[in-house]
């Protein structure tokens, strides 16, 4: 199957992946270092020629990029995110209803509630907690505090500021407090801190959000919703006939543990306290690497015998076979192939009847190595699969390319384009 490669129009600006000053209101509350950029997300509601009416929907919503940019730009939008802590980005920086006023009343209360326990013995994780982040995440005076934070915010009644306290203070233990780097796999830095001004950058970024609220004060804007749910089974949350297009970025088959990213607030803020709650988190995901694989998993199965993932799949094992590696992980690498582009083919089959007729699809995926440096080229084979579930395929955009840390070559990143008809 062939496609014709079309460059994105203005590609010095496109293919530039950092936020621009003038899109940090509302997307910098909380976000993805690999994102793609809001911009990215406003070339394809042109390319769309969207009309004021229409609804877009992100199937795999992170922290929010598409549904607020719709939002920002007078469009209807609905977000699906599995994972907790950008569930609870996505749906907080696309609700603009939170008071500025009350929002900063809440935080000096909070800040009057820690100066209360200042002497109190220092906070930290659980033994088991702890285990589940990276090693030196974060210093015991930075967690102290952070956690002190935690429990003040806890008892504010008003449980929408609560939330977007506890989002700015997942932002703060990220980028303040904590000895984390992204670049682009997260890590720990060298140099270590052994203290941080927590409670002041937490308040800043509480003022920031608050401004941006007030900033839209007196604005009509669409509606925003945002569910949590496994994007193998969108289909079960989405009205029939109601969207207009999808913009979104799924994971990429790259071996990459996306929970990694966002351990240390997940844990912070109490949606992971267990190694059974991180497992109830990963089955509940699109399976992209080894370590996200479990016995009850089915996906692979869809993958026909004979078919271009079959191919690839095939010549990652014989690659295997023949380099001698016999670690478990390597031993799921084939596998894994097939079970993400099998849920990838799950999930496009969910969609369908949420889709209206004529509706445009646009899904930003790059090329892999990761697996025993076997090219995946991701775009061609979700093209593949798109049609055979009934999907025209009408492009496949040249987003940007990147330099492959496994090969040193260059990678694709594309934007896939579908059509669903009806």
């Amino acid at each position: 199957m062939a496609h014709a490669y079309e460059s994105l129009s203005d590609p010095k600006d496109l293919r530039h992946n950092k936020l621009h000053a003038s899109d940090r209101a509302f997307h910098d509350w909380y976000r993805f270092v690999l994102s793609y950029p809001p911009h990215l997300v406003r070339s394809y509601f042109d390319k769309f020629a969207l009309g004021s009416d229409a609804v877009v929907l992100d199937p795999f919503s992170g922290t929010g990029t598409t549904i607020l940019e719709a939002k920002k730009n007078g469009l209807a939008a609905v977000g699906v995110e599995a994972t907790p802590i950008s569930f609870l980005a996505s749906r907080l920086k696309s609700c603009w209803d939170v008071d500025a006023t009350q929002l900063c009343a809440a935080a000096d209360r909070v800040l009057a509630r820690l100066e209360m326990h200042e002497q109190d013995a220092l906070l930290g994780f659980t033994e088991e907690q702890q285990s589940l982040i990276l090693k030196n995440s974060i210093g015991e005076l930075p967690l102290h505090k952070c956690l002190g934070l935690v429990a003040a915010i806890d008892p504010e009644p008003d449980l929408l500021l609560r939330d977007v306290m506890r989002l700015a203070l997942a932002y703060t233990a990220v980028y303040n407090a904590s000895n984390l780097k992204f670049g682009p796999e997260v890590g720990v830095s060298r140099r270590k801190k052994e203290d941080a001004p927590v409670y002041e950058a937490w308040r800043a970024k509480v003022a920031q959000m608050a401004e941006d609220l007030a900033s839209v004060k007196h604005l009509s804007y669409p509606t925003t919703q945002v569910f949590q749910q496994d994007s193998r089974s969108v289909g079960d949350v989405l009205e029939a006939q109601s969207i207009d297009a999808v913009i979104t970025s799924p994971p990429y088959p790259n071996e990459k543990d996306y929970t990694r990213t966002t351990r240390l607030e997940s844990v912070l803020l109490g949606y992971l306290n267990t190694k059974a709650d991180l497992r109830a988190l990963k089955q509940g995901l699109m399976r992209s690497n080894s370590r996200g694989v479990y016995k009850i998993d089915e996906d692979d199965l869809l993958i026909q015998p004979g078919s271009s993932v079959d191919v690839v799949a095939r010549a990652i094992e014989q690659k295997r076979i023949d380099l001698g590696k016999t670690s478990g992980f390597e031993r799921m690498y084939h596998r894994v192939t097939r079970m993400y582009f099998g849920g990838m083919q799950r999930h496009l089959q969910s969609l369908q009847p949420s889709l209206k007729p004529g509706a445009c699809l646009a899904y930003v995926v790059g090329d892999q190595a990761s697996f025993l440096r076997v090219m995946i080229r991701t775009g061609e084979l979700l093209a593949e699969i798109a049609e055979g579930v009934g999907y025209e395929v009408e492009n496949i955009d040249l987003f940007r390319t990147r330099v492959s840390t496994a090969t040193g070559e260059q990678l694709r990143e594309e934007v896939l384009l579908l059509r669903w008809k009806g």
